[in-house]
């Protein structure tokens, strides 16, 4: 294997051309899997003609993390999300909730070869794998992603750190992969023990890659890029040695949208990340990571031609208790969509003396606190201040929900 400046020909397509392949794939995973008991149910009443772009994805409901527990609850395993049933998958893994989630050993089938390829991974390295590989399907993934481009594993798993020390050297491991903090912690305990690694390129996930961290271990010659990708849906996105932003992977379609919603946010404004799979065995459709991104304006300077998305910037998932009650995202779009003046709504939750403060700050061109305040107690079931506030001047963070209460 000759190793090449881009994984494929699909990671230089114009936006045309990918924007025409993407919409025909679209059409094609519809049509699959609205024969799906678990699609049936979510995807009712929806034809598949209706979608004829990635535009009209807003078109079809979000698919929640709950949304799946419930159905693999009646329907175990996989809830009738798939198009094939559990015996003929390769691997069942188990994730916390739980959840499950099927695996193949099919070639690259979570597509992490594109990352591990971008990181300069490839023939004649030996990856040091240190994602788990016990139910949860991190491990698998990444030695799927390693075999993909040529590369062999050291299948190591977590823990065990003076193993994993004299492992690395005795089988001359070139690469790392796992979460970016237990790097660190394999060359403190190597130079502890006296014995010098060679570790040259290092790929991370499922956790905050710090700048100082970063630059930590490329003090020591080592590069290191991350990623974003999940149990359910695989790789989402990458880092290439541009390290500007993270490149949306060529098989999943990646939407921004405000918390609580399927509506797309703007581009550059922070939002839920909600991810479309092509995968033909797992095709999830709309499903809302519960993560926070935005939209990275152009493209990348190593000639990437995707969307970017800026990594992963907090959880959507702000549901908080004021007064004893749960107020949660949903309602807040929910009380948007009750007048069609308004624009944009933010709940604040503040503490005076001892006591919870609600204040709902609503984007509107219509100042009518008394409507806007009658609709809050109907939405949200609390009595709130209300401050109408002009369109566009609400922060562009992705806050729905804004805790201001100090609980140290």
């Amino acid at each position: 294997m000759v190793m090449t400046k881009y994984y494929d020909a699909l990671e230089t397509r114009s936006a045309d051309q990918r924007a025409s392949d993407q919409a025909q794939a679209l059409r094609v995973q519809l049509q699959r899997v609205l024969s799906a008991p678990g699609f049936e149910a979510h995807l009712a009443g929806i034809d598949s003609n209706a979608v004829a772009s990635v535009e009209d994805l807003v078109k079809l409901p979000v698919l929640r993390k709950s949304d799946l527990a419930q159905a693999q609850a009646s329907r175990p395993p996989f809830g009738g999300f798939t198009v094939k049933p559990a015996r003929h998958f390769h691997h069942v893994f188990q994730s916390p909730g739980p959840i499950y989630e099927p695996g193949s050993t099919d070639p690259d089938w979570w597509r992490m070869g594109r990352f591990l390829h971008a990181a300069g991974v490839g023939p004649g390295d030996i990856v040091q794998n240190c994602f788990g590989y016990h139910l949860t399907p991190a491990g698998m993934i990444f030695e799927s992603g390693a075999r993909a481009v040529g590369a062999a594993v050291l299948p190591a798993g977590t823990g065990q750190t003076e193993l994993q020390v004299t492992a690395a050297r005795d089988v001359g491991c070139t690469a790392y992969a796992g979460t970016p903090d237990y790097l660190k912690v394999i060359l403190d305990k190597a130079d502890e023990m006296g014995v010098a690694l060679g570790f040259t390129s290092a790929v991370v996930g499922g956790g905050a890659l710090f700048p100082s961290l970063r630059q930590e271990y490329a003090d020591r010659g080592i590069s290191c890029l991350q990623c974003y990708a999940t149990a359910d849906l695989g790789n989402i996105a990458y880092e290439s040695p541009a390290m500007e932003g993270m490149i949306i992977d060529e098989h999943v379609i990646v939407e921004i949208v405000t918390p609580g919603t399927g509506t797309p946010v703007a581009e550059g404004e922070v939002g839920e990340v909600v991810v479309t799979s092509l995968n033909p065995d797992y095709p999830l459709i709309r499903f809302a990571t519960g993560d926070l991104s935005a939209i990275m304006p152009g493209e990348s300077p190593c000639g990437r031609t995707n969307l970017r998305i800026k990594g992963w910037m907090g959880r959507a998932d702000q549901t908080t208790k004021i007064k004893g009650m749960f107020v949660r995202p949903e309602q807040v779009a929910a009380l948007v969509d009750k007048h069609e003046e308004i624009v944009k709504a933010r709940v604040i939750a503040a503490r005076q003396g001892e006591m919870d403060t609600m204040t709902v700050q609503i984007e509107s061109p219509r100042d009518d606190d008394v409507a806007y305040a009658k609709s809050v107690i109907e939405v949200l079931k609390l009595k709130g201040a209300i401050e109408v506030v002009a369109p566009g001047s609400l922060p562009k963070d992705g806050l729905v929900i804004e805790d201001q209460r100090v609980y140290e």
